[in-house]
């Protein structure tokens, strides 16, 4: 038996339990070499009749993040496969006991529900999170999980993909105990008593274990997981249970094709048999591997984790935050103080009048109150977030703060003289950041003694609960500066993305094309349902006039007076003092959040063609697609140029976190590629000539591309710029044990 360091597996025989601790750096993704591995271990282990059972154990950090998807495509499949592995683990001769540390994410959860029992450390992190890539569990996990936890709580965790606490884990029958370190000798000798059945006589749930009509056997007499039947009788018993357990969350899917995929699986296995639905599993995890969908999401996990590693950004560099302020009291000040509280850290929020901070402290705690009606937050976590948020009047109250950020009102001279006012009250050393979505940082920081400490933080509204930030390096911006922009945005828990200085950076400098070809599209004969119909068939939640009317149209309009822009419909339904949702009428009309068709719409937008000159005519759901989206992909090719993103998947990130582009079509940038960029080129050429906008002629990156690589392969836009990084790519990713699944 080897016991190298260097080995994936090790193997230490300690009072007859067989210690196996796996140790392939750095989140023990389940690649062949550690299969090989833990294969020859356990045959290894079976051979010694000496061994009463076996304590599977990882790192501190990983028990496993799961299968190694560097593999899809090969070797995933290359002997032993994960099944196998895992039929081996649920088959053993002795016991084999799961000791789980850090995360057990994907494959590493389905080893471990193929165990004997179960046993975690209390920060372990559990999940399945194979939907978050346009997949299901792939080696029995459709099949154990309802075995062990029920039907209901197997189809929540299998569809939501979010990982659970090793607490959660043992109230939901998942665990069988919670050590405080299942590797060390208390793992041991919880194995011992395990494998002999006497197990701890004041923890009723490690030596005994419930079965079928209340009786009680010895855990190590308890059948493998694949015939445990208790929990799923009920569901078994009753045909289409789980097609109605799953049906709220399959019509809120991000995949839908994978999640009915999870479905059909749980069903099979369930309703009818575990070899059912092993099969049934197996033969649908291979149809979503090879899916577009799939690929789309993989593109996107490894594009996310480009993103954490921009162009000359030196993460040592970045200065650590202990308090921070906010500027202004609104809704994004609001959202992104409550963000910040959530991490821990202090924030001041400073106003210009008292009643504006009565309003935007009672926002916050209206949130906060919701959050823990909904179960999201439990009150004393509430409670302890807003112990963390100041209030004051007066800008001296940032004379402590290591970072300020800015959520005023979106106009240049307002910006320019709070930063001159900041610049007087805080630090020489602190970090100021303006929430701007579309001004100038450069404009911006040009008003303060030291420009080189200003950046842009973009947070998306709500900004307690949207990811994305689109991190703003300006001119000047300096390095620490923008290092610590950069790391708090991932202390809070966003999404950072590193973009520079244009008018609306990257994504809405790309909605604002997309917006003006959907005002376009009305003026030319489509009406707004027909418009928003389209993007969400394609997979958005909502189409643009539905997202303008919740938004508020006055925003956009006040905007666009600012910037000498005309929008010819929604200016006019502004005018007319349709605003959308908080009117009762938009693009819509409304009954509370009904929204539902509104003739006058209609009739109004048909009476502006007319008034400028424009036909009207029939058009298809197709055109409308392609003048919604072909547009921002030509946008996103001058970004690229201009080098406003770092890399194409950059921007896919962007969509997909901050602006809903559906997940499984991977981002606009990628879509591209699938589309075909000469039909994309050829069909940007079509409509520039159709409705004379020269704006819409194909950008030199995509003619380029076009011209370059007519079949469209890996070589066109995205330059392989998601980035394939390097060492394992685990389901739970490379720092799992640091935020939510992928």
């Amino acid at each position: 038996m080897s016991n190298s360091s260097t080995d994936p597996v090790s193997v230490e025989i300690i009072d007859g339990v067989a210690r196996l601790t796996m140790n392939h750096p750095p989140v023990n993704a389940l690649s062949l070499r550690l299969r090989k591995a833990l294969a020859d271990a356990l045959s290894a282990v079976a051979a010694d009749p000496g061994i009463t059972a076996v304590l599977l154990a990882g790192q501190p950090k990983a028990f496993s993040a799961g299968a190694d998807i560097s593999e899809f495509g090969a070797g995933a499949g290359s002997p032993p496969d994960l099944p196998t592995l895992v039929a081996m683990v649920e088959d053993f001769p002795v016991p084999v006991i799961a000791a789980l540390t850090g995360v057990a994410l994907g494959g590493g959860l389905e080893l471990a529900m193929a165990a004997a029992a179960r046993i975690a450390a209390p920060d372990a992190r559990l999940g399945l999170p194979e939907i978050s890539l346009g997949l299901l569990p792939g080696a029995g996990g459709t099949g154990r999980l309802p075995r062990l936890v029920g039907p209901e709580r197997a189809v929540e965790m299998i569809l939501g993909g979010q990982q659970i606490s090793a607490d959660q884990g043992l109230r939901d029958g998942l665990l069988d105990a919670v050590l405080a370190d299942p590797t060390s000798e208390e793992g041991l000798l919880w194995a011992t008593g395990f494998a002999q059945g006497d197990g701890d006589p004041s923890q009723p749930s490690v030596g005994v274990a419930s079965h079928g009509e209340g009786t009680i056997e010895p855990l190590h007499r308890r059948p493998p997981t694949r015939q445990r039947e208790d929990k799923i009788a009920a569901a078994r018993a009753n045909p289409g249970s789980i097609a109605t357990l799953a049906a709220a969350r399959l019509a809120k899917a991000k995949d839908p094709f994978a999640a009915r995929a999870a479905i059909d699986a749980i069903t099979a296995g369930v309703e009818l048999s575990f070899e059912e639905g092993a099969r049934v599993e197996r033969e649908k995890f291979e149809e979503r591997r090879a899916s577009a969908e799939s690929g789309a999401q993989r593109h996107l996990f490894a594009a996310e984790r480009a993103a954490r590693k921009p162009k000359n950004l030196d993460p040592r560099a970045a200065k650590h935050v202990a308090r921070a302020g906010v500027v202004g009291a609104g809704t994004m000040g609001g959202g992104i103080a409550m963000a910040l509280a959530a991490a821990g850290i202090p924030v001041t929020i400073v106003e210009a009048e008292q009643q504006a901070l009565d309003r935007g402290l009672a926002r916050v705690r209206e949130n906060l109150t919701r959050s823990v009606e909904h179960g999201s937050r439990s009150e004393s976590d509430a409670q302890n977030q807003l112990a963390l948020i100041g209030t004051s009047l007066d800008y001296a109250a940032f004379a402590d703060a290591d970072l300020v950020i800015e959520a005023a009102f979106e106009d240049l001279q307002v910006k320019r003289d709070i930063f001159a006012t900041l610049d007087r009250h805080v630090r020489p050393d602190a970090v100021l950041a303006s929430n701007t979505s579309y001004l100038d940082i450069d404009q911006i920081a040009a008003g303060t003694a030291h420009p080189g400490r200003v950046l842009g933080l973009h947070f998306f509204s709500p900004a307690n609960v949207m990811p994305l930030v689109e991190v703003v390096r300006g001119a000047k911006t300096d390095a620490q500066t923008l290092a610590t922009g950069f790391a708090l945005a991932r202390l809070i828990g966003k999404t950072p993305v590193v973009v520079g200085v244009c008018h609306g950076f990257v994504g809405n400098r790309m909605l604002e094309v997309r917006s003006q070809q959907a005002e376009r599209l009305l003026l030319e004969g489509a009406l707004p349902g027909q418009v928003d119909k389209v993007l969400t068939d394609f997979g958005f939640r909502m189409g643009p006039f539905a997202m303008g009317d919740m938004a508020g149209l006055d925003i956009g309009w006040r905007n666009r007076k600012a910037q000498g822009v005309k929008a010819p419909v929604s200016d006019a339904l502004c005018e007319a003092g349709r605003f959308g949702q908080k009117t009762g009428a938009g693009y819509y009309a409304y009954d509370g959040r009904g929204r539902r068709d509104d003739a006058a719409v209609a009739e109004l937008i048909a009476g502006i063609s007319a008034s400028l000159g424009v036909p009207r005519r029939d058009i298809s759901a197709e055109e409308i697609l392609e003048r919604l989206t072909f547009p921002m992909i030509n946008e996103g090719a001058r970004i690229l140029a201009e080098g406003i993103a770092d890399r194409s998947g950059d921007i896919d990130v962007i969509w997909v976190k901050g602006y809903n582009w559906p997940a499984y079509r991977g981002g606009p940038m990628w879509y591209a590629d699938q589309v075909g960029l000469p039909r994309v080129a050829a069909r940007l050429r079509h409509y520039a000539e159709q409705t004379e906008d020269e704006s819409l002629r194909p950008a030199g990156l995509l003619a380029r591309g076009a011209d370059d690589d007519g079949a469209s392969t890996a070589g066109g836009l995205i330059f392989g710029a998601a980035g394939q990084g390097s060492g394992q790519e685990a389901l739970g990713g490379p720092a799992a044990a640091n935020g939510p699944a992928a």
